[in-house]
């Protein structure tokens, strides 16, 4: 993950052509002639032995010719030629290449190697980055730069747009022009041998002349470090995907129903869901939702007010509301009042607010500032059809002004031809999201209503974990080695519960016999009745040979169960080897919904959690979420509103809500259990029994084999680091140095509003009285991947844990430079807390790698510049703004 060098490639003051041409039609003539055309202001250097001069310009034999050192060098010569050309605009000083030619994959050295793994052999050394190969090339309109192959140039523009599609980016190119959407950078990654989505994504969430990042995306090859960087940059601006590939052909055979269940394209939604981006599947919903979003305000639910002046186009807009997930507001009484007196009496009295045909432009005013005051109504929908009565134009010289004053957001829809073209325009013009049909204008409404959701996702701070889980670790990881190691790769199902167990998840009695007369016994001892099970290392799916029966009342009827499953077994599947019977408890919760919990592996993501409902219908009723872990209760719980199921659980008529936080605790120990043994490569609970009396695991299965990557190395976003925790006597007390969890979002409120105000602006540079929503999760929801926040915690009167100090520091994407800040609770300073809590920062960026810590502070926190000093920090103060700028080495010792 790196941004180094990107400037050199994104920004270019100069720019070399390797293999230009005056060849008709070549990429090396079009390349030149793109440039050329598009007026780039920087030296433009074309190399090529075969010629003298191209365009007016004198034309450089080779890269060791060249006058100059180009900030950046298109490539466009034969894969065998690539890696020498590196080597030396390496060894000349350049830092960045576009390498547009094709086939360095096939294409072998004598010794096999290939051209991709050469060209990156060469471009090490000199941290040259890499664009391409195999790529379109790169279109930087606010610096006149076209260095591709494109046919046509782009405007320019405040949207960022990559691609590892080439023909995309030629069609997008040809389709945004003639649509005047403009770009800030156009970006074709092609094969991604070096550049990828991950270091563009890091590089445009800073770029000032980015404001919106648009990603045609068809696979990534570095699932966490792609993560980081897409969080990242959703927190700073809108980030939109279009995933293709979204249709397999079919999900591969798989040993549990969830991996059966969970498709790779499933898994890619989640991924974006958790960044916080919007996944849309149109090339216009791309550009569309980049638009609307811009142009949006902060949205709190999914509650839309509809006001037409025709009833059709209302009931269009309310089918694709309710067809999207979306909601009709319910208008109050006060508002149905209101609307009576000043529509006519044929007005629809309902949502959508129907104001009749012949409405004048006072009536659109007035029904507009009626539903701006209704507090359960999210957004509204302006709809107008022309009419000869009242002119568009005039209709919108009155609505407008309110408008864009709104505090909400309003979305319109002019609907018809020329007779409404001025009306649009004047609301485009004003920044108002405008829409030529109903179904279009909804769409624009739940694409802010989901970037919203995502993005709360990123904010929204879970509550303190009401109970922990103690999970008995040595155990579960014992049940896994010993099945390893007697070459099996399924758990029994007594030893899947038994894992399960171990990690607190309720399970029924279950145990494993050999014989039937072993299976009566233990029956007569757990009590009847009873289920009796098949055990089967070649069975899966019990039921689907019989494999299962339940309500077993006596000794008797087990008995003649177990040899008719016997005889069953076979004669469906005599290659079959029955190892004995499962004996459990009947679980009578007649009020119990049946779910699956599940877990399996994606080839790029890792492990993935699969929610939804149960039962041996499982595949048919095909109602399942996924997620990525690590979860937490905000996580489970949206995880669980993404199903079909989940309305069941709520309760309805007569049968009460099941214990949503009981599934919630499944869901998270399911996930602390992948992290803690990697061995686990898929896992079913089905059925999950749901009620209001909790939860327990009726069935379950668990498949292991040996982990190829180790511990936390195959999540895609990285866990909590439990390792990291250290217990210390402080002040005659025990303390506990850990990173920080997002459930540390109360005791981190508390903390702040003890703070003195002085303190918060020495941390802050200015003055704060609370922390907002977005803040608080920003402090305590970190990406362990590229941050990290040591608090000191212990536990305070009324035994509840308190915050007593923070370190932080953030890395840069190179892992260079990481900037840190540190403060004390008020009352606890000068007792040495901050120089632990310092030292611990310091020797984990020691350990990470890190080259230098840098901080800025106020010039008369002299407190923190003394602490900083005495580890080492240089201290430069700045006469222009007060500020003293701290740095640490951390290559020197």
């Amino acid at each position: 993950m790196t941004v180094r060098n990107l400037k050199s490639l994104f920004e270019p003051r100069s720019i070399a052509v390797i293999g230009a041409s005056s060849r008709p039609h070549s990429v090396g003539a079009t390349v030149l002639h793109n440039l050329v055309v598009g007026g780039f202001e920087g030296p433009i250097m074309p190399v090529n032995p075969k010629y003298d001069t191209l365009s007016g310009m004198k034309v450089y034999r080779s890269v060791k010719d060249l006058p100059a050192v180009p900030d950046v060098a298109v490539i466009c010569t034969p894969p065998e030629t690539v890696p020498g050309i590196i080597s030396d605009l390496g060894e000349l000083g350049t830092r960045a290449a576009i390498v547009l030619t094709a086939g360095l994959g096939a294409a072998k050295d004598l010794h096999g190697r290939s051209m991709k793994e050469l060209m990156l052999n060469a471009a090490k050394p000199h941290l040259l980055r890499i664009l391409g190969p195999n790529c379109v090339g790169l279109l930087v309109p606010g610096l006149s730069l076209n260095a591709s192959f494109a046919h046509t140039g782009a405007l320019p523009g405040k949207i960022a747009f990559v691609s590892q599609s080439g023909g995309m980016v030629t069609g997008i190119l040809d389709w945004a022009k003639s649509r005047g959407i403009g770009f800030s950078r156009f970006i074709s990654l092609g094969d991604s041998a070096d550049v990828d989505f991950g270091d563009t994504l890091d590089y445009l969430a800073s770029d000032p002349d980015t404001h919106a990042i648009l990603l045609y995306m068809e696979a990534i090859k570095d699932a966490r470090k792609f993560m980081s960087a897409a969080r990242s940059a959703a927190r700073t601006k809108p980030t939109l995907v279009i995933k293709a590939g979204r249709m397999p052909e079919g999900a591969k055979a798989a040993a549990s129903h969830t991996g059966s269940l969970t498709g790779s394209d499933d898994v890619y939604d989640a991924a974006i869901r958790r960044a916080g981006m919007l996944r849309v599947y149109t090339t216009m919903d791309l550009f569309d939702a980049a638009e609307t979003l811009a142009r949006s305000r902060p949205i709190k639910g999914d509650r839309l007010a509809i006001i037409t002046n025709g009833g059709g186009p209302g009931v269009l807009a309310t089918d694709a509301l309710i067809g999207k997930q979306g909601k009709l507001a319910m208008l109050s009484a006060q508002a149905m009042i209101r609307l009576n007196e000043i529509l006519p009496d044929t007005w629809s009295h309902g949502n959508p607010v129907d104001i009749i045909g012949d409405a004048p432009a006072e009536r659109y005013v007035d029904t507009l500032e009626t539903l701006l005051q209704e507090k359960e109504v999210d957004a509204t929908l302006f709809i107008h059809v022309p009419t000869a009565i009242v002119p568009s134009v005039d209709i919108a010289a009155a609505v407008a002004p309110i408008v864009k004053k709104a505090s909400r957001n309003i979305l319109a829809c002019w609907l018809g031809g020329d007779s409404v073209a001025q009306a649009r325009s004047a609301f485009t013009d004003a920044g108002i999201p405008t829409y030529d049909t109903p179904e279009e204008a909804v769409r624009g409404f739940m694409q802010i209503v989901q970037y919203n959701r995502n993005q709360q996702l990123l904010m929204e701070v879970p509550a303190a974990v009401s109970h922990d889980v103690s999970e008995d670790r040595a155990t579960a990881r014992g049940v896994v080695k010993n099945v390893l190691s007697s070459g099996r790769s399924m758990l029994s199902e007594p030893e899947a519960k038994q894992v399960l167990a171990a990690y607190g998840i309720p399970v029924v009695q279950t145990r494993s016999v050999r014989t039937v007369e072993e299976a009566a016994q233990c029956a007569i001892e757990i009590g009847f009745p009873v289920a009796l099970k098949v055990l089967s290392p070649d069975i899966t799916h019990k039921s689907d040979v019989g494999g299962v029966v339940l309500d077993l009342e006596d000794a008797a009827s087990l008995t003649a169960a177990a040899n008719a499953m016997n005889k069953r077994l076979h004669e469906l599947r005599p290659d079959a080897q029955l190892i004995g019977f499962a004996v459990q408890s009947m679980v009578r919760r007649p009020q119990a919904r049946e779910l699956i919990v599940g877990v399996t592996s994606d080839p790029m993501f890792g492990p993935v959690i699969l929610f939804g409902q149960g039962g041996i219908a499982v595949e048919v009723t095909a109602d399942h979420a996924v997620a990525l872990p690590p979860l937490n209760m905000v996580l489970a719980r949206d995880l669980i509103s993404r199903t079909r199921v989940s309305k069941l659980l709520a309760g309805y008529r007569n049968l009460p809500a099941a214990d949503i936080e009981a599934v919630c605790h499944v869901l998270i120990q399911i996930s602390q259990l992948i992290i803690d043994i990697p061995e686990i490569a898929e896992l079913d609970i089905n059925p999950l029994l749901a009620d209001a009396e909790g939860v327990i695991a009726l069935d379950a299965r668990i498949g292991v084999k040996p982990a190829e990557i180790g511990g936390v190395d195959r999540l895609a976003i990285r866990p909590y680091p439990e390792a990291l925790e250290e217990w210390i006597r402080w002040q005659d007390s025990p303390v506990l140095l850990r990173p920080i969890k997002p459930e540390d979002g109360p005791q981190h409120i508390e903390f702040f509003n003890v703070l003195d105000p002085e303190d918060v602006r020495y941390r802050m540079f200015v003055r704060m009285r609370e922390l907002t929503n977005p803040q608080l999760a920003r402090m305590t929801q970190i990406d362990y991947n590229r941050e990290m926040a040591f608090i000191a915690t212990r536990k305070g009167e009324d035994d509840a844990p308190e915050t007593l100090g923070v370190a932080r520091v953030i890395f840069d994407p190179d892992n260079v430079s990481a900037e840190f800040a540190i403060i004390v609770r008020t009352d606890l300073k000068g007792k040495g807390l901050g120089r632990i809590l310092m030292r611990k920062l310091v020797q984990y960026c020691r350990d990470r790698g890190t080259q230098e810590i840098v901080g800025e502070t106020l010039s008369y926190n002299k407190a923190l510049i003394g602490l900083a000093r005495g580890f080492g920090f240089q201290a430069s103060r700045s006469v222009e703004n007060d500020t003293t700028h701290l740095v640490l080495d951390l290559r020197q010792g």
